[in-house]
């Protein structure tokens, strides 16, 4: 068993919705044991409000989220990431900076809620789709034995989740 903090790095094009839910998400659900981020490709510059909503519907923190570049945690002094999740088709295709410490990493395309149309109900039902989903699948990372599998039976885990 291992005392390590894990930190794990959500990345979407906007930074403002589904990076945002995981984010929140995971730093409840794990409980001490990781230390999440969120951060973008072509950042909103602002967190969606229905993303905001749904997280306090669901119970989880909601204020001090930011919409920011991924360039902030490739700068000198940022946590070294353990794990990249990419959590929006866009993303996913994108070339993505070069990471200090090769953290381990996975796709995990999620539709986006920001771009629902619709009735208030409608669009919020998108948020908390997304949340769902993005929640089912950190579940299943947080279930892993991550200190003692070997690496690349982890990254088929991470990916299989995806």
């Amino acid at each position: 068993m291992t005392d390590k903090t894990y930190n794990v790095l959500f990345l979407c094009t906007g930074n403002s919705a589904r990076s945002i839910l995981a984010e929140s998400i995971l730093n409840k659900e794990g409980a001490g044991r990781f230390k999440a981020f969120s951060a973008g490709s072509q950042p909103k510059g602002e967190v969606n409000p229905h993303a905001i909503k749904e997280l306090q519907a669901l119970g989880y923190p909601s204020i001090g989220f930011s919409s920011k570049s991924w360039d902030v945690f490739t700068e000198p002094g940022a946590p070294e990431m353990d794990f990249i999740f990419t959590v929006c088709d866009s993303a996913a295709g994108e070339a993505c900076p070069v990471w200090i410490g090769h953290p381990m990493t996975a796709h995990w395309g999620v539709e986006d809620p920001a771009a629902a149309v619709g009735t208030e109900i409608e669009i919020q039902r998108a948020f908390a789709q997304a949340a769902r989903f993005l929640k089912n699948r950190i579940s299943a990372f947080l279930s892993l034995p991550i200190a003692s599998i070997d690496r690349l039976a982890l990254e088929h885990k991470l990916r299989q989740i995806g």
